[in-house]
């Protein structure tokens, strides 16, 4: 028990100051922008335990607060964020083929994990997953969506010919998992982000590659041939809560993969977001996913984005980054070395 106490400490270290969920006041105002919009600017983030898909082994959405502390704890142990604490040996010999562990040369330990140390709460409720339509917590793939999902996915991994095949996240050009959306979805560490709001944009800066999102308000989408790393968002405002529409995703940007989710969007996915403040430090994001080529049926997750007191640093992602170059000269090498060369 200590160390998992020990553990939890150490990740808080970790995280930015946010702001602890409470249920919602019913009653709650928001404040406002001068044009009478909720004024939803700040730092967010959703840094949380809880995942996309709901885990193996758990049946409700909902859970105790003893569910959840199990599950905290057991997320925990699972990282082996105490462990994995010590310093990176320099002189460690490079992985086996095939090893994922992060603790060898060349990876990472846990002192850069930030991941959250707390199951995600809605409405004080704590949740076992974002996915809540379908019932089941999963993702609804239909069988040619995951052969689809598997074949892309095998051919940006396994094709080292030039960078522009490689992984849009290891390019630098987004960052992995679907962190800037659209969904935005919580990954292991960069989990922040920045509203900020003019009566016709609304700009959601991602910590994580430092892309900005521009939202259009009251605004049509542009041709389907002009396709950005997070594809193209209108926005407008039902009541006090923003919507907004997004599609024409890069081709590039569709596998959303990251250490505790895997999910894929096809080009001309359509994702619905609804955004709406519920206090001054929550927000309660919804996201509805439509991709018919890849899923069996429209799916629905629900997440709280929670204001964040930390600025957002710069992530500099090409700064001193060598895996790329490095990635290709390897395939290189072994080519030459099957050649016999």
């Amino acid at each position: 028990m200590r160390k998992l106490i020990i553990s939890a400490l150490a990740v808080c270290a970790l995280s930015a100051p946010v702001h602890a969920s409470e249920p919602w006041d019913p009653d709650y105002e928001p404040p406002r922008m001068a044009d009478g919009t909720p004024d939803m600017q700040g730092i967010w983030t959703n840094a949380s335990i809880t995942v996309l898909e709901r885990p193996d082994g758990i049946e409700k959405l909902i859970l105790s607060d003893i569910e959840a502390l199990a599950l905290e704890q057991g997320t925990f142990e699972g990282f082996g964020v105490l462990e994995d604490m010590e310093p990176t040996d320099p002189d460690a010999p490079a992985l086996a083929k095939g090893d994922s562990s992060i603790r060898g040369a060349g990876g990472y330990n846990s002192f850069w994990v930030d991941f959250g140390n707390k199951v995600g709460r809605i409405d004080g409720k704590a949740r076992s997953s974002w996915v809540v339509d379908p019932e089941n917590g999963k993702l609804p793939w239909s069988s040619e969506g995951a052969m689809t999902f598997m074949q892309i996915g095998a051919r940006m991994t396994q094709n080292f010919d030039d960078p522009e095949v490689r992984p849009a996240a290891e390019r630098c050009t987004i960052g992995f998992g679907s962190t800037g959306g659209p969904p935005m979805i919580n990954v292991l560490y960069n989990n922040h982000y920045q509203i900020v709001q003019s009566p016709e944009t609304v700009a959601i800066l991602v910590e994580m590659n430092h892309n900005t999102r521009l939202v259009r308000i009251n605004d049509e989408h542009r041709p389907g041939a002009l396709r950005g790393w997070l594809g193209d968002s209108i926005g407008r405002w039902e009541g006090d809560t923003l919507v907004v529409n997004t599609t024409n995703f890069h081709p590039d940007a569709g596998v959303r993969g990251a250490i505790r989710h895997r999910f894929y969007l096809s080009p001309e996915a359509k994702v619905e977001e609804r955004f709406t403040l519920k206090s001054d430090d929550e927000i309660f994001y919804e996201f509805y996913v439509d991709d018919p080529s890849v899923y069996t049926q429209v799916w629905k997750g629900e997440m709280p984005l929670r204001r964040a007191e930390a600025p957002i640093y710069e992530y500099a992602c090409h700064e001193a980054n060598y895996s790329l170059p490095n990635i290709l000269a390897g395939a290189r090498r072994q080519e030459a070395e099957a050649a016999g060369n």
